[in-house]
Protein backbone atom coordinates (compact mmCIF):
# COMPACT_ATOMS: atom_id res chain seq x y z
CA UNK A 1 0.00 0.00 0.00
CA UNK A 2 1.34 3.40 -0.97
CA UNK A 3 1.32 6.08 1.73
CA UNK A 4 1.25 9.74 0.78
CA UNK A 5 2.03 12.78 2.93
CA UNK A 6 -1.65 13.49 3.55
CA UNK A 7 -2.04 10.14 5.32
CA UNK A 8 0.69 11.20 7.73
CA UNK A 9 -0.94 14.23 9.30
CA UNK A 10 -4.03 15.13 11.24
CA UNK A 11 -6.19 18.20 10.85
CA UNK A 12 -7.15 19.67 14.22
CA UNK A 13 -9.75 22.36 14.88
CA UNK A 14 -9.58 24.26 18.15
CA UNK A 15 -12.58 26.42 19.06
CA UNK A 16 -12.32 29.56 21.20
CA UNK A 17 -13.86 32.95 21.92
CA UNK A 18 -12.23 36.23 20.92
CA UNK A 19 -11.10 36.84 24.51
CA UNK A 20 -8.96 33.69 24.47
CA UNK A 21 -7.76 33.65 20.85
CA UNK A 22 -4.17 34.76 21.57
CA UNK A 23 -3.89 32.32 24.48
CA UNK A 24 -5.29 29.49 22.33
CA UNK A 25 -2.83 30.23 19.52
CA UNK A 26 0.02 30.17 22.04
CA UNK A 27 -1.13 26.80 23.37
CA UNK A 28 -1.33 25.38 19.86
CA UNK A 29 2.19 26.56 19.05
CA UNK A 30 3.68 25.19 22.26
CA UNK A 31 1.85 21.83 22.24
CA UNK A 32 2.13 20.73 18.62
CA UNK A 33 4.58 20.51 15.75
CA UNK A 34 2.55 22.38 13.13
CA UNK A 35 2.98 21.05 9.62
CA UNK A 36 3.19 23.48 6.70
CA UNK A 37 3.86 26.30 9.24
CA UNK A 38 0.32 27.68 8.98
CA UNK A 39 -2.61 28.12 11.30
CA UNK A 40 -5.85 29.20 9.66
CA UNK A 41 -8.11 31.17 11.98
CA UNK A 42 -11.74 30.98 10.87
CA UNK A 43 -14.64 32.92 12.32
CA UNK A 44 -18.18 31.65 12.77
CA UNK A 45 -20.56 34.58 13.15
CA UNK A 46 -23.51 32.38 14.18
CA UNK A 47 -21.57 31.03 17.17
CA UNK A 48 -19.42 34.13 17.66
CA UNK A 49 -16.32 31.98 17.95
CA UNK A 50 -13.01 31.37 16.26
CA UNK A 51 -11.86 28.05 14.87
CA UNK A 52 -8.11 27.57 14.61
CA UNK A 53 -7.27 24.88 12.05
CA UNK A 54 -3.86 23.32 11.66
CA UNK A 55 -2.16 20.13 10.56
CA UNK A 56 -0.02 18.18 13.00
CA UNK A 57 2.37 15.28 12.68
CA UNK A 58 0.64 12.38 14.50
CA UNK A 59 4.03 10.90 15.39
CA UNK A 60 5.13 14.04 17.26
CA UNK A 61 2.06 14.60 19.43
CA UNK A 62 1.34 13.36 22.90
CA UNK A 63 -2.00 11.98 21.75
CA UNK A 64 -3.85 14.40 24.02
CA UNK A 65 -5.93 17.12 22.44
CA UNK A 66 -6.10 20.66 23.70
CA UNK A 67 -9.40 21.67 25.27
CA UNK A 68 -12.15 22.36 22.70
CA UNK A 69 -10.22 20.58 19.94
CA UNK A 70 -11.54 18.05 17.46
CA UNK A 71 -10.05 15.96 14.68
CA UNK A 72 -11.55 16.97 11.34
CA UNK A 73 -11.38 16.21 7.65
CA UNK A 74 -11.48 18.63 4.76
CA UNK A 75 -12.83 19.04 1.26
CA UNK A 76 -10.19 21.50 0.13
CA UNK A 77 -11.89 22.68 -3.07
CA UNK A 78 -14.96 23.80 -1.08
CA UNK A 79 -13.27 25.00 2.13
CA UNK A 80 -15.44 22.53 4.02
CA UNK A 81 -14.35 20.94 7.28
CA UNK A 82 -16.26 18.01 8.76
CA UNK A 83 -16.15 15.24 11.32
CA UNK A 84 -16.97 11.66 10.35
CA UNK A 85 -19.98 11.72 12.71
CA UNK A 86 -21.28 14.86 11.02
CA UNK A 87 -20.78 13.36 7.57
CA UNK A 88 -22.72 10.26 8.60
CA UNK A 89 -25.50 12.40 10.11
CA UNK A 90 -25.68 14.47 6.94
CA UNK A 91 -25.98 11.36 4.76
CA UNK A 92 -28.78 10.01 6.97
CA UNK A 93 -30.55 13.38 6.76
CA UNK A 94 -30.22 13.64 2.97
CA UNK A 95 -30.81 9.96 2.21
CA UNK A 96 -34.19 9.37 3.85
CA UNK A 97 -32.82 8.14 7.16
CA UNK A 98 -30.45 5.58 5.65
CA UNK A 99 -26.69 5.62 6.16
CA UNK A 100 -25.07 4.68 2.85
CA UNK A 101 -21.38 5.53 2.72
CA UNK A 102 -21.55 5.55 -1.09
CA UNK A 103 -24.03 8.44 -1.02
CA UNK A 104 -22.69 11.39 -3.02
CA UNK A 105 -22.64 14.67 -1.12
CA UNK A 106 -23.09 17.87 -3.12
CA UNK A 107 -20.13 19.56 -1.41
CA UNK A 108 -20.80 22.95 -3.02
CA UNK A 109 -23.87 23.20 -0.73
CA UNK A 110 -21.49 23.24 2.25
CA UNK A 111 -18.85 25.63 0.91
CA UNK A 112 -17.01 27.70 3.57
CA UNK A 113 -18.45 25.82 6.51
CA UNK A 114 -17.71 23.28 9.19
CA UNK A 115 -20.03 20.30 9.65
CA UNK A 116 -20.41 19.04 13.20
CA UNK A 117 -22.72 17.09 15.44
CA UNK A 118 -23.94 18.37 18.78
CA UNK A 119 -26.11 16.18 20.99
CA UNK A 120 -26.30 13.73 18.06
CA UNK A 121 -27.76 16.40 15.78
CA UNK A 122 -26.19 17.66 12.57
CA UNK A 123 -24.96 21.25 12.68
CA UNK A 124 -23.50 23.44 9.92
CA UNK A 125 -21.51 26.54 10.87
CA UNK A 126 -20.71 29.02 8.11
CA UNK A 127 -17.14 30.28 8.36
CA UNK A 128 -14.88 32.91 6.89
CA UNK A 129 -11.14 33.32 7.13
CA UNK A 130 -10.23 35.75 9.90
CA UNK A 131 -6.46 35.48 9.39
CA UNK A 132 -3.70 33.10 8.41
CA UNK A 133 -0.69 32.79 10.67
CA UNK A 134 2.57 31.86 8.96
CA UNK A 135 4.68 30.39 11.77
CA UNK A 136 8.00 30.25 9.96
CA UNK A 137 8.15 33.95 9.28
CA UNK A 138 6.02 34.93 12.28
CA UNK A 139 3.77 36.87 9.90
CA UNK A 140 0.02 37.17 9.92
CA UNK A 141 -2.15 37.76 6.90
Amino acid sequence: MEVNEFDLNKLFCTFCRSTSLDETLGSIRSNYDILYNKIFVLYSKSNDEYICTYNVDPFNTSGELLENTILAHRKKEYNTLYTINALNSLIVKLNGGILDTRYKIEWSDYRNSILLTKNNEFKQLDTKIHKIIFLEEGLEN
